[in-house]
């Protein structure tokens, strides 16, 4: 069975850090692009970051550009998504999903471009 299990969530004080973990079974991540996403109550999911199947190119939210990081380490199936200086507006339930590989575009891809799910963790930040 193909699946993808996030890992990493939890409560942190604005100003803190995250490491949420991806990690795959059932198939090869590194044969897949990755995206990392984030919902809100009420609001629409959005892509945080994205990766391609071979890491040589990566794409990122401006709301997040220079304080998350996405990395893949395919020999462990795995992939990473390090978030320093936590906002408020960064809570939400986080998601990874693998797609299809594709030309890199200078931005990531929407969710209906993604085949595989991983069933979300929480990630609340606040005082």
């Amino acid at each position: 069975q193909l699946q993808l299990v996030e890992s990493g969530g939890g409560l942190v004080q604005p100003g803190g850090s995250l490491r949420l973990s991806c990690a795959a079974s059932g198939f090869t991540l590194g044969n897949y692009a990755i995206g990392w996403f984030r919902q809100a109550p009420g609001k629409a999911r959005e892509a945080v970051s994205c990766i391609s199947s071979s890491a040589g190119s990566t794409n990122y939210a401006d709301s997040v550009k220079g304080r998350f990081t996405i990395s893949r380490d395919n020999a462990k199936n795995t992939v990473t998504l390090q978030m320093n200086n936590l906002k408020p507006d960064d809570t939400g339930v986080y998601y990874c999903a693998a797609g299809t590989p594709h030309a890199g575009l200078g931005y990531c891809v929407g969710p209906e471009w993604y085949n595989y799910w991983g069933q979300g963790t929480q990630v609340t930040v606040s005082s």
